[in-house]
């Protein structure tokens, strides 16, 4: 709908039947809505404080809204006389009734999201200047309304003198209530004619609806020129800012089924119900401790791991060490993270598991062992030998000791039992990330989970420092230098990029998602750590996407309190957030990405996009050379990525050409794609 549709559809409903300054208001945000321009309706779902502040504002005004009934009265008395004109008012109030209702439902469901989204205090001074702008918009709202009983006033003036004489009073009003809105007023007023045809009533509202635009997206930049750190979705983006970055990169909006649609998932169902000739674990009096290694992922993959070598090796698991000394320093025990109890009995039938060792082993000396990565059946097989001299076998490190392929089916299937059911977040993470879920679905219905991998130690371990100045370049070279298990310490930051082993940039992705096709009002839900740069960088995504939110935007403080300083369980939420999404898009292939992009495969075949960095780099660098054509950004890049949405396909082997242990690390990883052996057709193995 075009801003002279969005007038002429407001003119329809106001011409007969005077509205409120509330009902102006609510209605322009409705229509606002329905045609696609988020700026007004941004403004009041960015700033619940000020919505609340404009619907306080609007309260004050009870005296106005009487002189606007007693002026409703008097044109009712007028109309007696004219049935076919009572029947036009009749219509058209019966609209008005229904429209306010609508109104009246949506306000509901704000004040409910309100009270779920926290203010920043921080924030005051930015939200005094946005109350000031709503104000403004406010007056020229009423200024709207007078000039609607201005032309019904000149319709009837024949009739009664009564409506000038409400008129007068309702002008009074406006000018205690706004001055602003009354020295417009005056002077609008002072040029009015006294006798108005239809075509200048439309016309003059028409003018001031336009003027009110243009006041408000003036008044809301000067908001955003003020900010020295911006955290995305704590304020309105500028409606500038918005409209152009439709204009930057000319693209063709996709259907909504085609950016957002379920794939084909071929009548693929998980499986992970053991085959017939699997049998129940035995209570072993020989014990396996583990200690995790890793972020979260990293850890929960190799405890699924465990999980299936504790049965090859027939052992009883002892519930892992998370691991402390990792980048975080995160202090969370098992049970801080993981719902222990349902760990231990999910999987009672595959392996015993405990929650420590018996008291008179404690002190026993013990195997310490570092299992070789990738190993297969044989390789854990002949480790048994070391229950000869043990009776506990201690593991250093649990990531990646198990092959991704070539493994019995019901060993594979334990693991994915391990990962995708037993291995269940703790009820507090657990809670909290689905009420997050839902937060993020009242607000816009469906969201992108973006995991932007654009924190400070991804950037210093992978060396890439395009787009950085020379003293964050310094600072994560110093980093890598100085964290000892980083084996590559002098790093060539070009080649990386040009190799596609570097993480995509803020401005990277927001050029990716809107030649993808999708709308910058497009909720997006960042899933990651402080992003190296802060605002500086981030600002490059949010000038195209400013609808950008954290789970410290969409979650209280006292909610995210007990989180605090827990790097794992934050990231948990994280991963709730992600597998539950309409789209994920990774911005690098890390640990969760390919966490949650198995996940996703295991669960349907969500839409999962993964970016192909190595050819999305050189299209970027032709476009900023001048090489290449905006106009033919969108076309290449959705043709890039037309097989990489999540599709079902069997999981990748070795990159050929590659000899000895070392094509096994170029497989891909059995927790990314665990098709075909725990996705099948048939529905009987769904467990």
């Amino acid at each position: 709908m075009t801003m002279k549709e969005q007038t002429n559809e407001m003119m329809i409903i106001t011409r007969m039947v005077p509205l409120n300054a509330h009902d102006i208001v609510v209605l322009s945000f409705k229509l606002s809505l329905e045609s696609g321009h988020q700026a007004f309706a941004d403004l009041i779902l960015y700033e619940p404080k000020d919505m609340g502040d404009l619907m306080d504002r609007l309260n004050q005004h009870h005296k106005l809204d009487e002189a606007i009934v007693e002026c409703e009265k008097s044109e009712q008395k007028n109309f007696t006389s004219e049935r076919p004109i009572m029947e036009e008012h009749a219509c058209h109030d019966g609209k008005v009734r229904s429209c306010k209702k609508e109104a009246a439902n949506g306000l509901s469901r704000l004040d409910v999201w309100r009270q779920n989204k926290p203010i920043d205090p921080a924030a005051e001074q930015k939200e005094h200047r946005l109350v000031r702008s709503t104000s403004f918009f406010l007056s020229l709202a009423l200024q709207q309304y007078v000039n609607i009983v201005n032309s019904q006033q000149a319709i009837e003036r024949t009739r009664s003198g009564s409506t000038k004489r409400d008129l007068t009073y309702v002008s009074e009003m406006v000018k205690d209530r706004a001055s602003s809105s009354s020295r417009t007023l005056s002077a609008a007023n002072k040029f009015l004619p006294r006798k108005q045809s239809s075509y200048s009533s439309a016309l003059y509202i028409i003018l001031l609806f336009a003027f009110s635009i243009f006041v408000f997206i003036y008044s809301s930049k000067d908001i955003l020129e003020d900010e020295q750190e911006h955290h995305p979705s704590e304020g309105t983006q500028s409606l500038q800012r918005l409209w152009s970055s439709h204009n930057k990169w000319k693209t063709k909006e996709l259907p909504g089924e085609k950016l957002w649609g379920a794939l084909h998932d071929d009548g693929l169902r998980p499986c992970v119900k053991p085959t017939a000739k699997y049998k129940a674990t035995q209570a072993w009096d020989r014990y396996l401790t583990v200690k995790s290694n890793g972020g979260l992922n990293q850890m929960r993959t190799g405890i699924s791991d465990m999980v299936a070598v504790a049965r090859i090796m027939n052992a009883t698991l002892v519930i892992p060490q998370l691991d402390k000394r990792s980048f975080w320093q995160d202090s969370s025990t098992f049970s801080d993270v993981f719902n222990e109890h349902h760990f231990i009995t999910s999987l009672q039938t595959d392996v015993r598991i405990v929650k420590a060792l018996p008291k008179e082993l404690e002190s026993v000396p013990r195997a310490r062992k570092h299992f070789t990565s990738w190993s297969g059946m044989s390789y854990y097989e002949e480790m048994t030998h070391w229950w000869k001299d043990y009776q506990v076998i201690h593991v250093a490190k649990s990531d990646s000791r198990l092959a991704n392929n070539e493994l019995p089916l019901d060993i594979q299937r334990l693991r994915c039992r391990a990962l995708y059911n037993a291995l269940r977040f703790s009820s507090p993470i657990e809670n909290l990330g689905k009420k997050l879920v839902e937060r993020l679905r009242s607000r816009a219905g469906r969201y992108i989970a973006l995991h932007l991998r654009y924190e400070k130690d991804m950037l210093s371990f992978t060396g890439c420092t395009s787009g950085l100045t020379d003293a964050e370049s310094e600072e994560l070279r110093i980093m890598r230098e100085t964290t000892n298990h980083w084996k590559m310490k002098k790093i060539n930051s070009t080649e990386q990029r040009i190799g596609g082993f570097c993480p995509l940039t803020p401005k990277e992705v927001g050029i990716f998602l809107h030649a993808l096709g999708y709308a910058p009002s497009t909720l997006i839900y960042i899933a990651a750590g402080e992003i190296y740069g802060g605002n500086t960088h981030l600002s490059e995504l949010t000038s195209l996407f400013p609808n950008l939110v954290f789970k410290e935007t969409i979650a209280t403080q006292e909610e995210l309190k007990a989180f605090s300083n827990h790097a794992s369980q934050t990231a948990a939420l994280d991963y709730i957030i992600s597998v539950e999404s309409d789209v994920f898009i990774p911005s690098y292939s890390g640990n969760m990405a390919r966490a949650v992009e198995g996940h996703r495969r295991f669960l349907g075949h969500r839409k999962t996009i993964t970016p192909d960095r190595k050819g999305l780099v050189e299209i970027f660098d032709k476009l900023k050379t001048g090489q290449l054509e905006r106009s033919s950004l969108s076309n290449l890049v959705m043709k890039m990525h037309q097989n990489r949405e999540g599709a079902p396909r069997e999981r990748e082997g070795p990159l050929p050409g590659i000899k000895g242990r070392a094509r096994l690390r170029t497989e891909e990883s059995f927790y990314q794609n665990p098709y075909p052996e725990c996705i099948c057709r048939s529905r009987n193995t769904l467990r």
